[in-house]
């Protein structure tokens, strides 16, 4: 479909904002364009009809994600082994959705909201947004990567998310963003209340800060984060897969006597199956030493035909937690059998992994509980909520390897603090090259890690009992009250038009 000239030059600056708006996450954490380049296109958005504003969206979030999500090309054409074009097609195509998100809140704003005024800018257009930005994290088994607020972790504002959550601070992003343009465009009545809205946040979070909304229950435990740092070129090759095995191990014995021992995703290189005696005298030599391991394991069931991504813990009891939130067109394909047997054909590397079950209870080790998620999972901070009010910490096993050293591993770590400030617990990251580290309850970095190199990172945690706010009602209050904002808006919208009506 073409552009209509008029609406090119929005688009050119809707790309520019929306790319830079990636800049506002990890590494470079330039947080205030979190809600500087939102406010860009909010502008962009004034007296623009609903075809310009729908493809005014669209470019905004392709240069979001298309500047964020780069580093899908390393995991797929590098690291996959996909041909180039099969690689850009997918990169295309997920910007092309990602777009499309936004091209329907820009044509819904322009039709459904007031054209100008505060309750558009302080009210409708942030609803809107953090209507959209849910959506996206859960529709079509959801990509919530790049969600306003995972930019906040070190700022005054990340309190808030123990709160409510990571969306809690999307909104007051957007209320933010929404205030500077009531400040240029708004009455003076308007920017009191602008004013108001972007000074109480931060006075919320400061706040917030002094609040301890979980509780230490024990003494403090040593743990110990065995990084392998392998090649994710080199994981998978037979021929390595002993010399794999066998540094685990060495690490590994450095650190027995450590309560507490965790390996990233998928460390031993073959199946769990295949590795009975192997994780047997591992189990065996780890208790001798008083030491859990708990490490990324693949497995399949008896017949072998299911095969799940894992966690295994070899704690007081064997116990198994099998990853829920699997990752499209990398843990599973949702294509029809003949494009299976056209990859086959083409000898493209795919697999399909089973979703393990919704609610699965947490692992024991070290005489504690730990609410396990794998790799990804950790970007969807409410699926797991009844599992981490009955735990003590979080671990999260991982292999952002396969990202290289792009911006990904750093976007990925920021996500999981994230998930530590909600849960007001600690939660220790074992990566295979990195970034391995112990998060404290607060989201403050406690020990990392340095990349790329085979080590074992050591640390204190104490176990934490008690709920957030957040762990107890999840997201359904902070979209709940958005719905609510958005049909009032509309409504008194529709409302003022008919009675303007002649």
């Amino acid at each position: 479909m073409r552009i209509p000239e008029s609406t090119r030059a929005r688009c050119v600056l809707a790309l520019i904002a929306g790319a830079l708006l990636a800049c506002s996450f990890a590494p470079l954490g330039w947080w205030p364009l979190a809600i500087l380049s939102p406010a860009v296109l909010m502008v962009l958005w004034q007296n623009a009809t609903p075809r310009e504003a729908a493809w005014t969206g669209f470019w905004f979030n392709a240069g979001t994600f298309a500047a964020g999500t780069y580093w899908l090309y390393i995991s797929l054409h590098i690291f996959g082994e996909a041909p180039i074009w099969i690689a850009v097609m997918l990169m295309i195509g997920l910007v092309i959705i990602m777009g499309s998100y936004h091209a329907l809140l820009g044509f819904l704003v322009a039709r459904w909201l007031p054209r100008t005024g505060a309750l558009r800018w302080l009210a409708g257009l942030p609803a809107a947004w953090l209507m959209i930005e849910w959506l996206r994290g859960w529709f079509l088994s959801g990509f919530a990567w790049l969600s306003l607020g995972y930019s906040q972790t070190d700022t005054w504002l990340s309190p808030i998310a123990a709160v409510a959550g990571v969306y809690a601070l999307s909104a007051v992003l957007l209320l933010s963003a929404g205030a500077l343009i009531t400040l240029w465009l708004g009455s003076r009545r308007e920017r009191i209340a602008a004013v108001v809205v972007l000074v109480l946040p931060w006075a919320a979070g400061v706040a917030l800060n002094r609040v301890e909304w979980t509780q230490d229950s024990g003494s403090p435990i040593a743990v110990a984060i065995v990084q392998g740092a392998i090649p994710q070129e080199m994981k998978w090759i037979e021929q390595n897969r002993d010399t794999t095995l066998r540094l685990y191990r060495e690490l590994s014995e450095e650190a027995f006597g450590t309560p507490i021992i965790v390996w990233p995703e998928s460390a031993p290189p073959d199946l769990a199956n295949n590795l009975v005696k192997y994780l047997g005298d591992l189990y065996s030599a780890a208790h001798r030493h008083g030491s859990s391991v708990v490490l990324g394991a693949v497995r399949a069931n008896d017949d072998r035909s299911e095969y799940f991504n894992s966690v295994l813990s070899l704690g007081e009891d064997i116990e198994w937690y099998d990853k829920h939130h699997l990752v499209p067109f990398a843990e599973f394909f949702p294509v029809p059998d003949f494009v299976r047997s056209w990859m086959r054909l083409m000898n493209m590397p795919y697999a399909d992994f089973t979703r393990g079950g919704e609610n699965q209870q947490p692992l024991s080790a070290g005489g504690i509980k730990l609410a396990a998620g794998v790799c990804y999972e950790d970007a969807y901070g409410s699926y797991q909520l009844a599992s981490i009010r009955q735990s003590h910490a979080l671990v999260n096993v991982t292999n952002d390897a396969w990202f290289g050293r792009s911006s990904a591993r750093h976007q990925h770590f920021q996500i999981a603090r994230m998930r530590a400030i909600e849960s007001g617990r600690y939660l220790l990251r074992a990566a295979n090259d990195g970034i391995s580290g112990v998060i404290g309850p607060r989201g403050e970095i406690v020990a990392k890690a340095p990349e790329f190199t085979p080590t074992v990172l050591r640390s204190l945690i104490t176990p934490r009992t008690g709920s957030t706010p957040y762990l107890n009602v999840g997201n359904w209050p902070i979209m709940s009250l958005a719905l609510l904002v958005l049909i009032c808006t509309v409504v008194a919208h529709l409302r003022t038009t008919r009675l303007r009506a002649p």
